[in-house]
């Protein structure tokens, strides 16, 4: 199980790094402007998660996290670390192509990520009721969450953290 994480770490820390050279100054700039220098970066442990249904984009996940008092920290605009269960086949794929601006968690701010637990335009899938979650990097400390529903999963993806909700929508290509 925890090379497994480690994988997933890897391949999330190379598609950062692929991100970045294809992106740029404009990346780099967008970073420099988030405040990640006057803040640390989130740990799983210090947010708390809600998890709502939602129906736009052929149904999805809206996954909100909010530090908790006294924490501030910033979430990086990279998809989340999430799956809906122990195979590698129900661990959340990146929606979004590149890195998004970082969002500074503290007092009532909040970052959104949408999970689509279906991409696949077929009658597969597997039934799951809980969310294995966690910032990425921090796959060791994942939360379960139980969701609203239940999930018929086939080729998750899941958007980077943002701001606001409208743009956490997994839009399917």
């Amino acid at each position: 199980m925890r090379s497994r994480l480690t994988t997933r770490s890897a391949r999330l820390a190379l598609a950062a790094v692929a991100a970045l050279a294809l992106g740029g100054a404009a990346t780099a700039t967008a970073t420099a402007d988030s405040g990640r220098s006057t803040t640390q970066a989130c740990a799983t442990s210090d947010l708390t998660f809600k998890v709502t249904s939602k129906t736009q984009a052929g149904g999805y996940y809206l996954i909100t996290a909010k530090a908790k008092p006294g924490i501030i920290c910033h979430l990086e605009g990279v998809f989340p670390s999430a799956s809906f269960g122990s195979h590698p086949d129900t661990e959340v794929s990146p929606a979004e192509h590149s890195v998004s601006d970082d969002v500074v968690l503290a007092g009532s701010a909040v970052a959104y990520a949408g999970i689509s637990p279906k991409s696949t335009n077929n009658d597969n899938g597997v039934q799951f009721d809980r969310l294995h979650l966690s910032v990425a990097g921090d796959e060791e400390n994942a939360v379960t969450l139980r969701l609203p529903d239940t999930a018929t999963v086939d080729r998750p993806i899941a958007t980077n953290w943002h701001a606001d909700a409208a743009d956490a929508v997994p839009f399917l290509n």
